[in-house]
């Protein structure tokens, strides 16, 4: 994990963010730069799923019938054409991480008994749990023998890191929530791992399909990195109702999860505000006057604007790195996408 910047004290101007743009940045201006390469990338993906199993194919075609944002794959595919051009490397980068990060959905949802995804039906919910889990299985095994297969050595290393800090990540959160004593430092480690490694081992599998630069190859893990914690900040605001995202909002209260606005809320208040907010938390099972207590009691006590400014001081500093590579569509979309990252509705 990078050096986080320093905290910076409430007195600072607040990072509202970047200067007002002429237009909205949206996904699809992001996704511009690289839309005949998803196309490819979309083939070149239903074929590394290919099985000669009726039962494993039926569940795969659901799985592919599951449209989301495919943001993995773009962040692959501009990072290699920010970095040289896009190659079959890239692809199989690409295929690799989605790979991946499909079985470890698919694993979560079992572990959470989740019944939905995306607003369709989960795996486990449709053909139980252990089919979940073989097919789960199935994905891990068909990206790494995608990578083997082609001696990708640096990008299986790259994405297996960040599986294993995913789920070092998703321990240390229950190991902490059961005791309700994250702190900052403490929360970042946690969101690098769960959800930043991830993000980073997107832009590091582009680089190192495009060149050999070393120095390249870091600066684009970093910039994954930084865009990563960025965006989980923005995850955790929407829990307290920053906007309305179809998220419900308090789950991570309901969950007990300590999130950065509430962490610095905590960290600033009073010990006897601090005990009934703490009293909320532990509580199984909260209203939604719980909720509308502990939102108002991080709102003033700045918990949000503290979140806000570290979210924006992040998507900056991703951006001036950024700034650093050669002038292309490629390089620009991904600088639109740290301005996306903070500004997102969802």
């Amino acid at each position: 994990m990078p050096d986080l910047p320093p905290a910076q004290p409430e007195t600072d101007a607040p990072a509202s963010a970047f200067a007002p743009l002429a237009r909205t940045i949206t996904l699809a201006d992001v996704r511009r730069p690289v839309e005949a390469e998803l196309a490819h990338f979309r083939r070149y993906f239903r074929g590394a799923m290919r099985t000669k199993v009726g039962l494993l194919d039926k569940v795969i075609r659901y799985v592919l019938h599951q449209k989301g944002k495919r943001i993995r794959p773009i962040l692959v595919l501009l990072s290699a054409k920010a970095c040289g051009g896009v190659s079959e490397s890239s692809y199989r980068g690409a295929a690799l991480v989605e790979l991946l990060h499909t079985a470890t959905l698919i694993h979560d949802d079992v572990v959470d008994d989740a019944e939905r995804r995306r607003g369709l039906f989960s795996i486990n919910a449709l053909w139980k749990n252990k089919i979940a889990v073989l097919l789960g299985d199935f994905l891990l095994s068909r990206g790494l023998l995608l990578a083997l297969d082609h001696h990708d050595y640096p990008l299986l290393h790259t994405v297996s890191d960040a599986v294993r800090r995913m789920s070092e990540g998703e321990l240390l959160q229950i190991e902490k929530t059961r005791h309700l004593d994250i702190d900052e430092a403490t929360y970042f480690r946690i969101i690098s791992d769960k959800t930043a490694s991830l993000i980073a081992a997107c832009t590091t599998c582009g680089a190192l399909s495009a060149t050999d630069d070393a120095e390249d190859i870091e600066r684009m893990r970093v910039v994954g990195e930084k865009l990563g914690l960025a965006f989980q900040i923005r995850d955790d605001l929407f829990d307290f109702g920053v906007q309305d995202v179809g998220k419900p909002l308090g789950i991570d209260l309901q969950e007990k999860k300590l999130t950065l606005p509430l962490i610095f809320a905590l960290r600033e208040s009073g010990r006897a505000d601090r005990k009934r907010i703490l009293r909320i938390v532990r509580k199984k099972r909260k209203s939604r006057a719980d909720i509308r207590t502990v939102g108002a009691f991080v709102e003033e006590t700045g918990g949000i604007a503290y979140a806000r400014r570290r979210m924006t001081e992040l998507a900056r500093e991703a951006r001036d790195l950024l700034a650093a590579f050669p002038p292309t569509e490629a390089r620009d979309a991904l600088i639109d996408l740290t301005d996306y990252t903070v500004r997102r509705k969802r």
